[in-house]
């Protein structure tokens, strides 16, 4: 079918599908389907009517019921269906942290965002795998410093992050501390050395290896250059000039500001 608000790009690993729809929303989310031989799974469900109504159609074209819906780092247009979601996320969900962003993008974005879930939440220990639609899912801890959610193994081909590794700036929504900096650089080399085919994410789709050793290079030149300059302008120079003409430029100084906040 065609998409008028997203896009979906289908990757066939031969036991099972993955199909990732890029929503091009204004925090360029991207939410994803499992397609096993007889059942789906979906994973970060979207947050906006419109691509909520464009997902759930192109779902509905597939002709497979839905087995399980996974919730992790992003609440989404899960409705009233029953959904899982990390050892813990629940709870903190619906805190002051991640329930006061949910509180201000409803402020901010008013009705053109789906109403929040109403169905059951189930928690998933971290250090287990599950398996739904004959693929196993393997929660593991994501990155320490961000929300306490997973860093999930599907199939054994495809690694699941919160932001999805790409040759561009990190965002200061991302890496705003030095901790950061670390924690980022770990769950990085936890990633390449996964064995995994396709890495994605929340944030901005999918990718390859080279976008992972890409991203380990970038946050330990960051990492070199936060200790060397003293002030976020001559980092937020150097970072520059380190990468030239890499997208997301226009966020360097703002990832400085909070780097040496």
């Amino acid at each position: 079918m065609a998409q008028t608000k997203g896009r979906f790009e289908v990757h066939d690993f031969g036991q099972f599908k993955l199909h990732v729809y890029y929503t091009n929303d204004v925090m360029n989310d991207a939410s994803f389907i499992v397609e096993g031989n007889s059942a789906l799974v979906t994973l970060e469900q979207p947050l906006f009517r419109d691509n909520v109504q464009e997902y759930d159609a192109y779902v509905a074209q597939l002709n497979k019921p839905v087995e399980q819906r996974i919730t992790n780092y992003h609440v989404g247009g899960t409705a009233q269906h029953d959904y899982v979601t990390p050892d813990g996320m629940a709870a903190f969900a619906k805190g002051p942290i991640y329930g006061g962003m949910m509180a201000g993008f409803q402020q901010a974005f008013g009705d053109t965002m789906t109403d929040l879930p109403t169905g059951k939440a189930t928690e998933v220990a971290f250090g287990t795998t599950q398996t739904w639609a004959g693929v196993p899912f393997e929660f593991r801890h994501g990155a320490s410093t961000d929300f306490p959610a997973a860093s999930i193994l599907i199939g054994g081909k495809i690694y699941y992050t919160h932001w999805a590794p790409a040759r561009a700036h990190v965002s200061h929504l991302q890496v705003s501390s030095t901790a950061a900096i670390d924690a980022e650089i770990a769950e990085a080399e936890r990633e390449l050395a996964s064995g995994c085919e396709l890495f994605i994410g929340g944030h901005g789709g999918a990718a390859d290896a080279e976008a992972v050793r890409f991203k380990i290079d970038y946050l330990k030149m960051m990492k070199k250059l936060r200790a060397e300059k003293t002030t976020p302008e001559a980092f937020a120079s150097a970072l520059k000039t380190a990468f030239p003409n890499l997208p997301g430029e226009a966020g360097v100084d703002e990832l400085a500001k909070a780097l040496y906040r």
